[in-house]
């Protein structure tokens, strides 16, 4: 009788590493250095289509233009970058030549606190490195910052999977070896934040492959969640709204009439709970488009319509 000496955890996580491992590539980002060309930094990338592109975070990458990719298989690839978006930290790059095959995108909004996921990225340059642990918890906030504008990532995923300098853009993934998020940043000791792929992040990765940047809406308006009145929250049978906080002035928020101590429990007809229900709504599609919005003030329900005009990123 021979006696398997992995456990279950072990079994999964092994069987996660094999599956990921190939399609985690090491970046060396290239670019002009005193001296000469060289290299900036190193980072972690994901392949996940079959014709050379790979996702990896914006601080990664930089302002360089290119560099090498590094695969577990032993061969290199120069890269291109594809575009860049700092505000939710994601970039896409593109191989020149043969790449392994994708790793499968899953879903974060799927995860729930004390699931198991492994990380796989190359952290201090040791490429193909493999750690593991549960999700810590989910709904992080992480500050991104682009020139002048300063945008909150939402839903970031908090794991006690090791996370150390180069892991970053590397894989998170699930028990099945779906790539649930991208590593982006080391918060503190047993503390790692990943940009969560889903539905939201998988719009801005597309704009990228497609565009080379995201176009996104501006309202002008900062917003947190808020309980509801009593007895509007049994009108509407549900608990929470937004409330805003702050109203920038100039902005189309402003010019619709909308003011800090708002409610806000409506946009477009449809229910808000949280503010990232606002911030979805920010991308390409709501510029400049009349957006109905129904607040509570002051006891009464108050309707505006507000225009949002197109983010402007200024150095």
């Amino acid at each position: 009788m021979t006696t398997d000496p992995l456990d279950a955890y072990s079994r999964i996580v092994t069987t996660v590493a094999r599956r990921l491992l190939p399609s985690v590539a090491s970046l060396a980002v290239h670019g002009q250095r005193p001296g000469g060309e060289g290299v900036l930094g190193t980072g972690s990338a994901v392949t996940f289509t079959g014709d050379g592109f790979l996702l990896t975070n914006a601080h990664v990458v930089g302002g360089a233009t290119g560099g090498t990719a590094a695969f577990s298989d032993g061969s290199r690839s120069p890269f291109e970058v594809v575009g860049r978006d700092r505000l939710s930290d994601l970039a896409v790059v593109r191989v020149h030549g043969a790449t392994p095959a994708p790793a499968e995108l899953g879903n974060a909004d799927d995860l729930v606190v004390g699931q198991l996921v492994v990380a796989v990225g190359s952290p201090l340059g040791l490429a193909g490195s493999v750690t593991a642990g549960v999700v810590s918890a989910l709904g992080r906030s992480l500050p991104a910052r682009s020139g002048t504008t300063v945008r909150v990532i939402e839903d970031v995923i908090q794991t006690d999977a090791a996370l150390n300098p180069g892991n970053s853009g590397g894989a998170l993934a699930d028990s099945v070896g779906s790539v649930v998020g991208i590593n982006t940043a080391v918060a503190g000791i047993g503390l790692g934040l990943a940009v969560p792929v889903n539905p939201t992040s998988m719009r801005i990765v597309a704009a990228l492959m497609r565009d080379g940047r995201v176009r996104r809406a501006y309202l002008g308006l900062a917003a947190a969640p808020a309980p509801l009145p009593a007895p509007l929250a049994a009108r509407l049978g549900r608990d929470h709204g937004v409330r805003i906080a702050h109203v920038d002035p100039g902005s189309p928020a402003e010019h619709a009439g909308l003011r800090a101590g708002d409610l806000v429990v409506t946009v477009a007809g449809e229910p808000v709970a949280d503010a990232q229900a606002l911030q979805r709504r920010m991308f390409t599609d709501a510029i400049d488009v009349p957006l109905a919005i129904t607040t509570w003030r002051h006891g009464a329900m108050v309707d505006v319509i507000a225009q949002p005009t197109e983010l402007v990123d200024r150095p």
